[in-house]
Protein backbone atom coordinates (compact mmCIF):
# COMPACT_ATOMS: atom_id res chain seq x y z
CA UNK A 1 0.00 0.00 0.00
CA UNK A 2 1.02 3.26 -1.16
CA UNK A 3 2.01 6.29 0.87
CA UNK A 4 -0.89 8.74 -0.59
CA UNK A 5 -3.79 5.30 -0.02
CA UNK A 6 -2.05 4.73 3.74
CA UNK A 7 -2.49 8.26 4.20
CA UNK A 8 -6.54 8.50 2.73
CA UNK A 9 -7.18 5.37 5.02
CA UNK A 10 -5.69 7.14 8.32
CA UNK A 11 -7.37 10.24 7.61
CA UNK A 12 -11.03 8.08 7.41
CA UNK A 13 -9.71 6.42 10.43
CA UNK A 14 -8.52 9.55 12.75
CA UNK A 15 -12.45 11.14 11.11
CA UNK A 16 -13.87 7.84 12.93
CA UNK A 17 -12.21 8.10 16.10
CA UNK A 18 -13.33 11.54 16.75
CA UNK A 19 -16.75 10.21 16.87
CA UNK A 20 -15.36 7.07 19.64
CA UNK A 21 -14.38 7.60 23.20
CA UNK A 22 -10.99 8.13 24.00
CA UNK A 23 -10.33 5.07 25.07
CA UNK A 24 -11.01 3.22 21.71
CA UNK A 25 -8.45 5.52 19.92
CA UNK A 26 -5.69 5.25 22.79
CA UNK A 27 -6.64 1.47 21.64
CA UNK A 28 -6.33 1.73 17.50
CA UNK A 29 -3.40 3.43 17.98
CA UNK A 30 -1.55 0.66 19.76
CA UNK A 31 -2.26 -1.74 16.73
CA UNK A 32 -1.29 0.60 13.76
CA UNK A 33 2.19 -0.67 13.83
CA UNK A 34 0.51 -4.23 13.36
CA UNK A 35 -2.83 -4.60 11.78
CA UNK A 36 -3.85 -3.21 8.05
CA UNK A 37 -5.18 0.21 7.73
CA UNK A 38 -8.04 -1.59 6.47
CA UNK A 39 -8.46 -4.09 9.59
CA UNK A 40 -8.53 -0.59 11.48
CA UNK A 41 -11.34 0.86 9.90
CA UNK A 42 -13.21 -2.00 9.89
CA UNK A 43 -12.22 -2.08 13.75
CA UNK A 44 -13.74 1.27 13.62
CA UNK A 45 -17.05 0.72 12.02
CA UNK A 46 -17.73 -2.48 14.23
CA UNK A 47 -17.02 -0.02 17.35
CA UNK A 48 -19.52 2.35 15.81
CA UNK A 49 -22.57 -0.17 15.90
CA UNK A 50 -21.31 -1.45 19.41
CA UNK A 51 -21.58 2.00 20.99
CA UNK A 52 -24.62 3.19 19.05
CA UNK A 53 -26.22 0.15 20.07
CA UNK A 54 -24.99 0.95 23.86
CA UNK A 55 -26.20 4.72 23.57
CA UNK A 56 -30.14 3.39 22.59
CA UNK A 57 -30.33 0.10 24.05
CA UNK A 58 -28.95 1.03 27.44
CA UNK A 59 -29.24 4.40 27.59
CA UNK A 60 -25.52 4.67 28.37
CA UNK A 61 -24.64 8.40 27.63
CA UNK A 62 -25.85 11.18 25.51
CA UNK A 63 -23.56 10.03 22.62
CA UNK A 64 -21.06 6.74 21.63
CA UNK A 65 -18.50 9.42 22.67
CA UNK A 66 -19.52 9.82 25.99
CA UNK A 67 -19.75 5.85 27.16
CA UNK A 68 -17.35 5.84 29.84
CA UNK A 69 -15.24 2.86 30.89
CA UNK A 70 -17.93 1.92 34.10
CA UNK A 71 -20.49 1.14 31.23
CA UNK A 72 -18.41 -1.32 29.79
CA UNK A 73 -17.30 -2.96 32.91
CA UNK A 74 -21.07 -3.17 34.26
CA UNK A 75 -22.31 -5.16 30.96
CA UNK A 76 -23.47 -8.45 31.73
CA UNK A 77 -23.05 -11.55 29.41
CA UNK A 78 -26.99 -11.51 28.58
CA UNK A 79 -26.83 -7.95 27.67
CA UNK A 80 -23.87 -8.62 24.96
CA UNK A 81 -26.11 -11.84 24.12
CA UNK A 82 -28.86 -9.56 23.09
CA UNK A 83 -26.31 -7.11 20.71
CA UNK A 84 -25.04 -10.31 19.02
CA UNK A 85 -29.25 -11.46 18.26
CA UNK A 86 -29.32 -7.60 17.28
CA UNK A 87 -26.21 -8.10 14.90
CA UNK A 88 -27.95 -11.06 13.45
CA UNK A 89 -31.55 -10.43 13.50
CA UNK A 90 -31.92 -6.73 13.02
CA UNK A 91 -29.01 -5.94 10.72
CA UNK A 92 -28.56 -9.62 8.95
CA UNK A 93 -25.08 -10.39 9.68
CA UNK A 94 -23.93 -13.83 9.48
CA UNK A 95 -22.30 -16.21 11.91
CA UNK A 96 -19.24 -15.35 10.35
CA UNK A 97 -19.09 -11.28 10.34
CA UNK A 98 -20.84 -11.60 13.92
CA UNK A 99 -17.78 -13.57 14.64
CA UNK A 100 -15.53 -11.02 13.02
CA UNK A 101 -17.41 -8.13 15.13
CA UNK A 102 -16.91 -9.81 18.12
CA UNK A 103 -12.95 -10.33 17.49
CA UNK A 104 -12.81 -6.52 17.58
CA UNK A 105 -14.39 -6.10 20.90
CA UNK A 106 -12.72 -9.12 22.37
CA UNK A 107 -9.24 -7.38 21.59
CA UNK A 108 -10.53 -3.80 23.07
CA UNK A 109 -11.96 -5.20 25.65
CA UNK A 110 -8.53 -7.53 26.85
CA UNK A 111 -6.44 -4.03 25.71
CA UNK A 112 -8.24 -2.36 28.39
CA UNK A 113 -8.23 -5.01 31.24
CA UNK A 114 -4.49 -6.60 30.56
CA UNK A 115 -2.80 -3.94 28.54
CA UNK A 116 -4.02 -0.21 28.90
CA UNK A 117 -2.95 1.48 32.66
CA UNK A 118 -4.12 4.07 34.46
CA UNK A 119 -1.50 6.59 36.23
CA UNK A 120 -1.87 4.68 39.51
CA UNK A 121 -1.09 1.72 37.21
CA UNK A 122 -4.53 0.04 37.20
CA UNK A 123 -6.11 -1.63 34.62
CA UNK A 124 -9.08 0.32 32.80
CA UNK A 125 -11.45 -2.62 32.99
CA UNK A 126 -11.25 -5.43 36.33
CA UNK A 127 -13.94 -6.91 35.00
CA UNK A 128 -14.20 -8.10 30.99
CA UNK A 129 -17.76 -9.06 30.05
CA UNK A 130 -16.09 -10.48 26.59
CA UNK A 131 -13.85 -12.38 27.79
CA UNK A 132 -16.96 -15.09 28.81
CA UNK A 133 -18.50 -14.76 25.55
CA UNK A 134 -18.23 -17.52 22.83
CA UNK A 135 -17.71 -17.35 19.21
CA UNK A 136 -20.89 -19.00 16.92
CA UNK A 137 -19.74 -22.31 16.54
CA UNK A 138 -19.25 -22.51 12.29
CA UNK A 139 -19.63 -26.39 11.57
CA UNK A 140 -18.48 -26.62 7.96
CA UNK A 141 -16.56 -28.45 6.59
CA UNK A 142 -13.72 -28.57 4.20
CA UNK A 143 -16.01 -30.65 1.72
CA UNK A 144 -18.58 -28.59 3.03
CA UNK A 145 -16.71 -24.79 2.06
CA UNK A 146 -15.68 -26.66 -1.34
CA UNK A 147 -19.75 -27.44 -2.57
CA UNK A 148 -20.32 -23.83 -1.74
CA UNK A 149 -17.75 -22.48 -3.75
CA UNK A 150 -18.33 -25.39 -6.67
CA UNK A 151 -21.00 -23.51 -8.17
CA UNK A 152 -19.31 -20.06 -7.99
CA UNK A 153 -16.69 -20.96 -10.14
CA UNK A 154 -14.84 -20.72 -13.75
CA UNK A 155 -13.73 -23.81 -14.99
CA UNK A 156 -10.61 -24.07 -17.58
CA UNK A 157 -12.79 -23.40 -20.58
CA UNK A 158 -14.62 -20.64 -19.25
CA UNK A 159 -11.40 -19.01 -17.71
CA UNK A 160 -11.14 -17.02 -21.81
CA UNK A 161 -14.49 -16.95 -22.52
CA UNK A 162 -14.84 -14.52 -19.69
CA UNK A 163 -11.63 -12.81 -20.59
CA UNK A 164 -13.04 -12.42 -23.91
CA UNK A 165 -16.36 -11.29 -22.83
CA UNK A 166 -14.79 -8.08 -20.95
CA UNK A 167 -12.18 -7.38 -23.31
CA UNK A 168 -14.54 -7.62 -26.42
CA UNK A 169 -18.39 -8.86 -26.20
CA UNK A 170 -19.36 -7.03 -23.16
CA UNK A 171 -18.91 -4.00 -25.45
CA UNK A 172 -20.94 -5.36 -29.17
CA UNK A 173 -23.44 -6.47 -26.07
CA UNK A 174 -24.43 -2.34 -25.77
CA UNK A 175 -23.57 -1.10 -28.72
CA UNK A 176 -26.40 0.66 -28.68
CA UNK A 177 -26.20 1.58 -24.92
CA UNK A 178 -23.53 5.03 -26.41
CA UNK A 179 -22.69 5.97 -22.44
CA UNK A 180 -22.17 2.44 -21.60
CA UNK A 181 -20.73 1.50 -24.72
CA UNK A 182 -18.07 4.27 -24.22
CA UNK A 183 -17.01 3.97 -21.04
CA UNK A 184 -16.55 -0.12 -21.55
CA UNK A 185 -14.22 1.13 -24.83
CA UNK A 186 -12.20 3.96 -22.54
CA UNK A 187 -11.77 1.02 -19.10
CA UNK A 188 -11.50 -2.41 -21.34
CA UNK A 189 -8.32 -2.83 -21.35
CA UNK A 190 -7.79 -1.74 -17.52
CA UNK A 191 -10.79 -4.36 -16.73
CA UNK A 192 -8.82 -7.00 -19.07
CA UNK A 193 -5.81 -6.62 -16.91
CA UNK A 194 -7.63 -6.76 -13.25
CA UNK A 195 -9.51 -9.96 -14.55
CA UNK A 196 -6.41 -11.44 -16.37
CA UNK A 197 -4.07 -10.76 -13.11
CA UNK A 198 -6.96 -12.19 -10.79
CA UNK A 199 -7.49 -15.52 -13.00
CA UNK A 200 -3.82 -15.63 -13.65
CA UNK A 201 -2.20 -15.08 -9.74
CA UNK A 202 -5.16 -15.88 -7.66
CA UNK A 203 -4.84 -12.46 -5.60
CA UNK A 204 -6.88 -11.57 -2.93
CA UNK A 205 -8.89 -8.07 -3.69
CA UNK A 206 -7.03 -5.58 -1.16
CA UNK A 207 -3.56 -6.76 -3.38
CA UNK A 208 -5.03 -6.10 -6.92
CA UNK A 209 -5.95 -2.07 -5.36
CA UNK A 210 -2.87 -1.77 -3.77
CA UNK A 211 -0.08 -2.28 -6.41
CA UNK A 212 1.92 -0.12 -7.77
CA UNK A 213 4.16 0.40 -10.87
CA UNK A 214 6.84 -0.36 -9.04
CA UNK A 215 5.64 -3.68 -8.21
CA UNK A 216 5.62 -5.26 -11.38
CA UNK A 217 8.56 -6.97 -12.75
CA UNK A 218 7.40 -7.92 -16.48
CA UNK A 219 9.89 -9.75 -17.79
CA UNK A 220 9.76 -12.60 -14.88
CA UNK A 221 6.05 -12.31 -14.63
CA UNK A 222 6.21 -11.14 -11.06
CA UNK A 223 4.50 -8.99 -9.35
CA UNK A 224 5.35 -7.87 -5.33
CA UNK A 225 2.21 -7.48 -3.00
CA UNK A 226 1.56 -7.19 0.81
CA UNK A 227 -0.38 -10.31 1.88
CA UNK A 228 -2.34 -10.21 5.06
CA UNK A 229 -0.11 -9.87 8.32
CA UNK A 230 1.88 -7.06 6.42
CA UNK A 231 3.63 -9.79 4.92
CA UNK A 232 6.27 -8.47 1.82
CA UNK A 233 5.69 -11.43 -1.30
CA UNK A 234 6.02 -11.82 -4.43
CA UNK A 235 3.94 -13.43 -6.56
CA UNK A 236 3.68 -14.93 -10.37
CA UNK A 237 1.45 -14.01 -12.74
CA UNK A 238 0.93 -16.01 -16.35
CA UNK A 239 1.55 -15.07 -19.49
CA UNK A 240 -1.96 -14.27 -20.68
CA UNK A 241 -1.74 -11.69 -17.74
CA UNK A 242 1.37 -10.49 -18.83
CA UNK A 243 -0.07 -9.40 -22.10
CA UNK A 244 -2.93 -8.05 -20.89
CA UNK A 245 -1.07 -5.69 -18.28
CA UNK A 246 1.14 -4.76 -20.88
CA UNK A 247 -1.70 -3.62 -23.70
CA UNK A 248 -3.04 -1.82 -20.75
CA UNK A 249 0.34 -0.23 -19.17
CA UNK A 250 0.55 0.80 -22.97
CA UNK A 251 -2.63 3.32 -22.81
CA UNK A 252 -2.59 4.33 -19.04
CA UNK A 253 -0.71 7.11 -19.16
CA UNK A 254 -2.40 8.55 -22.10
CA UNK A 255 -6.11 8.05 -21.30
CA UNK A 256 -5.67 7.97 -17.29
CA UNK A 257 -3.62 11.11 -17.40
CA UNK A 258 -1.51 10.70 -13.97
CA UNK A 259 0.39 13.21 -12.21
CA UNK A 260 4.59 11.79 -11.56
CA UNK A 261 3.89 10.75 -8.56
CA UNK A 262 0.72 8.79 -8.75
CA UNK A 263 2.17 5.30 -9.89
CA UNK A 264 -0.41 3.04 -8.79
CA UNK A 265 -1.39 0.67 -11.64
CA UNK A 266 -4.94 0.24 -11.79
CA UNK A 267 -6.65 4.02 -12.23
CA UNK A 268 -9.63 5.32 -12.26
CA UNK A 269 -11.42 7.31 -15.22
CA UNK A 270 -11.03 11.23 -14.64
CA UNK A 271 -14.21 12.16 -13.32
CA UNK A 272 -15.94 15.99 -14.98
CA UNK A 273 -13.74 18.36 -17.14
CA UNK A 274 -10.84 19.38 -14.13
CA UNK A 275 -11.21 15.49 -12.63
CA UNK A 276 -7.86 14.29 -11.25
CA UNK A 277 -6.96 10.98 -11.68
CA UNK A 278 -7.13 8.66 -8.76
CA UNK A 279 -6.53 4.63 -7.78
CA UNK A 280 -9.34 2.55 -8.29
CA UNK A 281 -10.79 1.33 -4.92
CA UNK A 282 -11.51 -1.70 -3.97
CA UNK A 283 -14.87 -1.16 -3.83
CA UNK A 284 -14.80 0.11 -7.50
CA UNK A 285 -12.93 -3.25 -8.28
CA UNK A 286 -15.66 -5.26 -7.45
CA UNK A 287 -18.56 -3.60 -8.64
CA UNK A 288 -17.03 -3.81 -12.48
CA UNK A 289 -16.62 -7.32 -11.38
CA UNK A 290 -19.88 -7.74 -10.53
CA UNK A 291 -21.57 -6.05 -13.97
CA UNK A 292 -19.25 -8.10 -16.46
CA UNK A 293 -20.36 -11.04 -14.32
CA UNK A 294 -24.18 -10.23 -14.28
CA UNK A 295 -23.72 -9.65 -18.36
CA UNK A 296 -21.59 -12.91 -18.65
CA UNK A 297 -24.89 -14.89 -17.01
CA UNK A 298 -23.16 -15.45 -14.20
CA UNK A 299 -23.97 -12.85 -11.31
CA UNK A 300 -22.38 -15.52 -8.49
CA UNK A 301 -19.07 -14.39 -9.96
CA UNK A 302 -17.26 -12.26 -7.03
CA UNK A 303 -13.64 -10.94 -7.11
CA UNK A 304 -12.93 -13.52 -4.96
CA UNK A 305 -14.83 -16.43 -6.43
CA UNK A 306 -12.08 -15.43 -9.41
CA UNK A 307 -9.48 -16.40 -6.98
CA UNK A 308 -11.49 -19.73 -5.87
CA UNK A 309 -11.02 -20.41 -9.96
CA UNK A 310 -7.32 -19.74 -10.39
CA UNK A 311 -7.11 -21.96 -7.23
CA UNK A 312 -8.77 -24.64 -8.08
CA UNK A 313 -7.46 -24.71 -11.67
CA UNK A 314 -3.54 -24.52 -10.49
CA UNK A 315 -4.65 -27.82 -8.00
CA UNK A 316 -5.87 -29.45 -11.80
CA UNK A 317 -2.85 -28.75 -13.46
CA UNK A 318 -0.29 -29.17 -10.45
CA UNK A 319 -1.59 -31.07 -7.84
CA UNK A 320 1.27 -29.53 -5.74
CA UNK A 321 -0.53 -27.85 -2.52
CA UNK A 322 2.23 -25.77 -0.33
CA UNK A 323 3.40 -23.87 -3.41
CA UNK A 324 -0.33 -23.51 -4.32
CA UNK A 325 -0.19 -22.06 -0.62
CA UNK A 326 2.26 -20.60 -0.90
CA UNK A 327 0.65 -18.04 -4.00
CA UNK A 328 -2.40 -18.20 -2.57
CA UNK A 329 -0.70 -16.36 0.61
CA UNK A 330 -2.28 -18.61 3.12
CA UNK A 331 -1.02 -19.13 6.67
CA UNK A 332 -3.05 -22.21 6.89
CA UNK A 333 -2.36 -25.37 4.64
CA UNK A 334 -5.18 -26.57 6.01
CA UNK A 335 -7.17 -23.44 3.97
CA UNK A 336 -5.43 -24.40 0.69
CA UNK A 337 -6.68 -28.44 1.22
CA UNK A 338 -10.05 -27.08 0.32
CA UNK A 339 -9.30 -27.48 -3.07
CA UNK A 340 -8.11 -30.60 -3.34
CA UNK A 341 -11.59 -31.45 -2.00
CA UNK A 342 -13.00 -29.74 -5.22
CA UNK A 343 -11.16 -31.78 -7.38
CA UNK A 344 -11.76 -34.92 -5.64
CA UNK A 345 -15.43 -34.13 -6.41
CA UNK A 346 -14.73 -34.27 -9.57
CA UNK A 347 -12.77 -37.20 -10.02
CA UNK A 348 -15.68 -39.14 -8.82
CA UNK A 349 -17.92 -37.84 -11.08
CA UNK A 350 -15.31 -38.53 -13.56
CA UNK A 351 -15.33 -42.65 -12.56
CA UNK A 352 -19.57 -42.51 -11.79
CA UNK A 353 -19.20 -41.79 -15.72
CA UNK A 354 -17.63 -44.38 -16.97
CA UNK A 355 -20.73 -46.49 -16.11
CA UNK A 356 -22.74 -44.32 -18.21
Amino acid sequence: MDKITKSHYMSRIDEKLTELPWYVAEYIDTRKRKLSHTTLLNYCHDYIIFFDWLVAERFAAPTRKDVELSILEKLTVREIESFLTFLEYQLGNSKLTINRKLSALKSLFDYLQNKAETAELKPYLDRNVMAKIEFNALKETQETIANRIEGKILRADDFELFRQFVAYDFGAQNCENKRLFQFHEFNRERDTAIVSLILGSGLRLSEVAGINLEDLDMNKGLVRVIRKGNKEQYVYFSEQAKSDLDNYLKIREARYKPEKSETFLFMAAPIGRKGKSRRLTPRSIEKLIEKYATAYGKPALTVHSLRHSFATRYHQENNDVPRLRNQLGHSSIQTTMIYTHLTDEEMRKAVNNMDK
